[in-house]
C-alpha cells in the first residue's frame, strides 16, 4: 500500500477538484511583458550553456509561466534578446523560451559542452531577478590552460576523496586552473587560492583537461564510521516525561478557519506578528491576523504547481528565525513535471503579500514517480533547513534509493540556507557525513541520516529540542521515530527502509538490524489506518495538562492519537477517533496545536478536564 495525504478516503473529492482544476486551467491566459513586443533584436550565432538547473520560461521575465526546468549542461541555440538584453530567447524544442542571462553561459556552435563557457557580461538584475547567483570570476590569463568550471555548489577538499578535510565550498560560475589528477582521473587537483585543492571530477566542467597529468595524491584521510548507533535502538533516551492523564484531559477539535481548497500545512513566521500561513497543495498560501478571522492570498503559483495526480503539489512553507529582518522564507512544491522544488521568495512592499517572481530555486529534485515525495520543510533550533524526502515511490523501495548514500531521496537533508543569500545553499561543515564514507560508499554531503520511506511530517520540541519523524509506511505499519537533542546534534542515523518498515523486517522473518534505529512507536492498519500525519509536542499555554505530550494522526482513518512517557515508559491513547482527514498538523507562535483537514478546515486542538475512557 502507498499512500499519503493524497489517496483513499478523498480519492473522488481529489479526482473532482482534479477535474475543476483542469478547467480552470484551460481558462487561464498568460499575458506576456511589455518587452517581449521588443524582443526581436538578433543574438549572435551561438549557444547558452545551461550551468545550473535553471528555469526556461515563456517570455522575459519571471512572472512568465515555467516551461520546464534546464539542468547543467544542456545547450540551447539563441534566437534573440529583449531590450535591455537581460534575457535570451531561445530555441526550446522547436518552440521559443527565454531564460535569465546572467544564469548562463555563452558558447560558439562548434564547441562540444565540455568546453570552457566564455563568461557573458553580467547585466544588471532587475529587481524581480534580485537574488541571482553572482557573476562568475575571472578566466585564467592563458586560454589554453585545462580550467574546471563550477557548475553547481562543490565542496573543494584537500585530497581526492570525501575522507578529506573541506577547505571550502566553490560556487556555480567560479573556475579554477586544474593542474593535476589522481591516478583514475576521477579528481581534479586544482590550484585554490594559492594552496592545492581537489574537485570530483564529474560534477564540474572541464575544459583543456586532456593533457592533465596524474599527480601524487595525498595519503586517503581514514575517519571513524558516522556516529550510527552500533546496535538497533529506539533512544538513547527516552522523551521527557509528561503528567498527562487521558481519563481526565478531554481532547477535542476545535474549527477555527474555513473555505479553504485542501490544506496541507499550517505555521506562523516567528516574526512576533501572531499571523497563521496555511498552504493549499494546489499552489497558494494564505494569510490570517489570527484564528478565527478573514485572511488573504499571501503567495499563489499555481501555475507553476503540478497538483493534478500521485502525492503532488504545494507541501509546506517555512521561515527562518531571521524572517523579520530579510523577508525571505521556502516553500516545497512539486512542478508541472513531477519534480520536487525547494524555493525560496521574498515579502514585498505589503508584508501580507510574497512576490511571486522574486522565486530563488534553492533544490532541484528529479521524482522518479509521482509518490513519495516527502514535502515538509522545517528549521531547526540550530537555524538549519531541515528537507525530509521519500524514496521517490513505488512499492518496496522500486529505486532502491533507501539504503543510497549518493542520492537525496531517501533521507532527510540539512542545509544552510541563510548565511549567504547569493548562493542556493551550502553545507554545514558539521553535517555527519563530511569527511566521512558509510560502509565504505561516498555520501551528498546533504543529507543527515538515510533509511526513510515518505517522512511526509516532523517537527522539534520547541523546548528540548529533540526530533520527532512520522515515516509512512507500506502496508503493514506506521512508524514514529524519537531522536534527543543530544543525539540531533550528532546525526549520521539509518532509519531502516528498505531493509525493515516499522519495526519489522520487510518480506523476511529476519533481517539485519545492527546499526538502525528502530521506531519509538507504531501502530497497523487495522481500522483503516494507512498514512501517519505527524504532529507536535504540545508546548502552548492554554492547556498544560497537554504539557509534554506528542499529538499525531491518521490521514485515512481519521484517528488522533496521544503519545508521553509515564512511570511505565512509552504510552499512547486514542484520544480522539474518526476526526477528520488530518493532513498536517502545525503550531502557532505561544505553541497552542493546530491540525490541517484536508476538506478545507483548520482545527486547533483543545482539551477540557473530564473524566473520558481511553482506548488503546
Amino acid at each position: 500500500m502507498n499512500c499519503t495525504p493524497f489517496s483513499w478516503r478523498t480519492l473522488g473529492f481529489a479526482l473532482l477538484m482534479m477535474a475543476l482544476l483542469v478547467g480552470e486551467a484551460g481558462d487561464k491566459v498568460f499575458v506576456p511583458s511589455p518587452a517581449l513586443a521588443q524582443a526581436e533584436r538578433s543574438a549572435p550565432s551561438s549557444y547558452v550553456l545551461i550551468t545550473r538547473n535553471t528555469n526556461l520560461r515563456g517570455g522575459p521575465g519571471t512572472g512568465e509561466p515555467i516551461l520546464t526546468v534546464a539542468r547543467p549542461g544542456q545547450r540551447y541555440a539563441i534566437t534573440g534578446q529583449n531590450d535591455d538584453a537581460t534575457w535570451w530567447r531561445i530555441d526550446y524544442e522547436g518552440q521559443e523560451a527565454w531564460v535569465y542571462a546572467s544564469l548562463v553561459t555563452l558558447v560558439d556552435e562548434t564547441d562540444d559542452t565540455t568546453a570552457a563557457p566564455v563568461a557573458l557580461p553580467t547585466p544588471t538584475p532587475d529587481a524581480a531577478s534580485a537574488g541571482a547567483v553572482p557573476s562568475p570570476t575571472s578566466t585564467p590569463a592563458d586560454s589554453g590552460a585545462a580550467v574546471a568550471t563550477i557548475v553547481r555548489a562543490i565542496n573543494v577538499r584537500s585530497g581526492p576523496g570525501t575522507g578529506f578535510h573541506i577547505l571550502a565550498t566553490a560556487q556555480p560560475g567560479e573556475r579554477y586552473s586544474i593542474t593535476g589528477k589522481n591516478g583514475v582521473g576521477s579528481w581534479w587537483r586544482i590550484d585554490y587560492q594559492g594552496q592545492e585543492g581537489w574537485l570530483f571530477a564529474s560534477l564540474v566542467q572541464a575544459a583543456n583537461s586532456a593533457a592533465v597529468p596524474v599527480v601524487e595524491t595525498p595519503a586517503i584521510a581514514t575517519a571513524p564510521a558516522p556516529a550510527a548507533p552500533a546496535a538497533p535502538v529506539t533512544a538513547s533516551a527516552p522523551p521527557p516525561a509528561a503528567r498527562f492523564d487521558p481519563q481526565r484531559a478531554q481532547v477535542r477539535l476545535e474549527p477555527v478557519l474555513g473555505g479553504l481548497e485542501q490544506p496541507t500545512h499550517v505555521t506562523h513566521a516567528g516574526d512576533g506578528s501572531g499571523r497563521l500561513f496555511v498552504v493549499e497543495r494546489p499552489g497558494r498560501i494564505r494569510v490570517y491576523p489570527g484564528p478565527q478571522t478573514e485572511g488573504q492570498i499571501f503567495l499563489d503559483i499555481t501555475d507553476r504547481v503540478g497538483d493534478t495526480g500521485g502525492e503532488q503539489g504545494m507541501f509546506s512553507v517555512a521561515f527562518p528565525s531571521n524572517f523579520r529582518t530579510t523577508g525571505l522564507f521556502f516553500v516545497n512544491y512539486t512542478n508541472n513535471d513531477g519534480n520536487t522544488i525547494i524555493a525560496r521568495y521574498r515579502v514585498g512592499d505589503d508584508p501580507n503579500r510574497a512576490d511571486r517572481d522574486s522565486e530563488f530555486v534553492v533544490l532541484f529534485q528529479q521524482q522518479p514517480a509521482r509518490n513519495h515525495n516527502g514535502g515538509m520543510l522545517l528549521f531547526g533550533p540550530d537555524g538549519r533547513l531541515w528537507v525530509g524526502l521519500g524514496d521517490g515511490g513505488g512499492a518496496n523501495d522500486t529505486f532502491q534509493n533507501g539504503q543510497n548514500p549518493g542520492t537525496l531521496l531517501g533521507a532527510m537533508l540539512r542545509l544552510d540556507v541563510t548565511s549567504d543569500p547569493s548562493v542556493p545553499y551550502r553545507i554545514p561543515p558539521d553535517n555527519p557525513w563530511v569527511n566521512r564514507l558509510w560502509q565504505g560508499q561516498e555520501v551528498r554531503d546533504e543529507i543527515w541520516a538515510i533509511g526513510l520511506r515518505n517522512p511526509w511530517r516532523y517537527s522539534f520540541d520547541r523546548r528540548t529540542g529533540d526530533l520527532w519523524i512520522a515515516d509512512v509506511g507500506q502496508s503493514q505499519s506506521e512508524e514514529i521515530n524519537f531522536l534527543s537533542a543530544q543525539q540531533v546534534r550528532q546525526g549520521g542515523f539509518n532509519f531502516g527502509w528498505p531493509i525493515m518498515e516499522g519495526p519489522y523486517c520487510l518480506g523476511a522473518p529476519d533481517c539485519a538490524k545492527d546499526g538502525l534505529v528502530l521506531p519509538i512507536a507504531e501502530y497497523g492498519h487495522a481500522g483503516n489506518g494507512c498514512s501517519i500525519t505527524g504532529g507536535y509536542v504540545y508546548r502552548g499555554q492554554a492547556f498544560p495538562q497537554l504539557d509534554g505530550v506528542y499529538f499525531y494522526a491518521d490521514f485515512c482513518s481519521g484517528n488522533i492519537w496521544a503519545l508521553w512517557r509515564a512511570a511505565g515508559g512509552v504510552q499512547t491513547a486514542l484520544v480522539l477517533p474518526k476526526a477528520a482527514a488530518i493532513s498536517s498538523f502545525g503550531e502557532d507562535e505561544a505553541g497552542e496545536l493546530y491540525l490541517t483537514d484536508f476538506g478545507g478546515v483548520v482545527h486547533r486542538l483543545v482539551a477540557e478536564e473530564g473524566d473520558v475512557s481511553s482506548t488503546d
